[in-house]
């Protein structure tokens, strides 16, 4: 075992780019959560943001541009889950799964000439005068501007249900549908707004391991981080500051399982890549028991349609 042959430093600044995608996905289904809608088409949205998100930005040279695609790919098909769940009042897991499905078969089309390109150069954003700071610099402020957008978006998702009466609002329609209906709320304008929202999050989480953490396109790029980061939302009991904790100490592990291989450590690789998966079934089923659910504080209409008697 020789623990020399990791770098501390460039293994927690490896850890931000980790959980930059996963983060991204998670802030998008909590959004989606809280306002009681269960999605577990996420793998799918992301695994559409990748590729679309890949095309638009090697057509265009443009990772900007690509980042747009694959948050409008990932909101296209967020739409149609919302349309399917909200106004045909179609299953949420069943149609979740559905369109995770078709989402892996349209990236696996769209992306066969693509397999092996690489993507157009993102860039670091190095924060000016912070970045020089020892230690704290190279990890914290030498990243690509999405790993800061990802913190933003998270700081913001707080605010906004913490803070603000848009956030009662989507607060109310996930706890008691009913009851916000009755106060003249729009149950299903509020809840098509927070999946689109989630699926747009979950298309840039997706262009991120595409355009910037791989950075080429591969068949199956997101290799679980959808269900990854449904579990992450889980566990932070639906609150955007332990979603940031949840998506750093996942991040970790996978980056972890990468720096122990070669520093010969004594501990089977395969229990480490198999953990987040691991944690992602105990989430999936304490989501499919309503008694689990209410003991770890989910909203109360998590995952019930909604239907307007009046």
């Amino acid at each position: 075992m020789d623990l020399s042959a990791i770098n501390p430093i460039l293994l927690l600044a490896s850890v931000m780019v980790s959980a930059t995608p996963i983060l991204l996905a998670a802030v998008g289904e909590l959004v989606v959560e809280r306002a009681g809608v269960l999605n577990l088409g996420v793998e799918g949205m992301m695994v559409t943001g990748a590729v679309t998100g890949f095309v638009v930005a090697v057509a265009t040279a443009s990772p900007f541009l690509g980042f747009v695609g694959a948050a409008l790919g990932g909101g296209v098909l967020a739409l149609v889950f919302a349309f399917l769940t909200q106004f045909l009042l179609s299953n949420q897991v069943a149609t979740g799964l559905a369109l995770t499905l078709f989402g892996l078969g349209f990236a696996a089309l769209l992306g066969e000439g693509y397999v092996g390109v690489l993507a157009p150069s993102t860039g670091k954003l190095a924060i000016p005068l912070l970045s020089d700071i020892p230690v704290l610099g190279p990890i914290l402020f030498r990243h690509d501007p999405i790993v800061y957008l990802s913190l933003f978006i998270c700081l913001v998702v707080w605010l906004v249900l913490t803070r603000t009466r848009a956030g009662l609002i989507l607060r109310a329609v996930g706890e008691n549908h009913d009851a916000a209906h009755a106060l003249g709320y729009s149950v299903i304008g509020v809840r098509c707004a927070a999946i689109a929202f989630g699926g747009m999050c979950a298309g840039l989480g997706g262009a991120y391991l595409s355009l910037v953490r791989v950075p080429t396109y591969t068949e199956d790029v997101t290799a679980g981080a959808g269900w990854i980061a449904l579990a992450i939302v889980v566990f932070a009991s639906w609150r955007p500051g332990r979603l940031v904790i949840g998506a750093y100490l996942f991040g970790g592990l996978g980056v972890l399982q990468l720096n122990l291989q070669p520093a010969n450590v004594p501990i089977p690789v395969e229990w480490l890549t198999m953990a987040p998966y691991l944690v992602t079934i105990i989430a999936l089923v304490i989501l499919s028991a309503g008694r689990s659910r209410a003991a770890v504080g989910a909203p109360g209409s998590l995952g019930k349609p909604f239907h307007a008697s009046s």
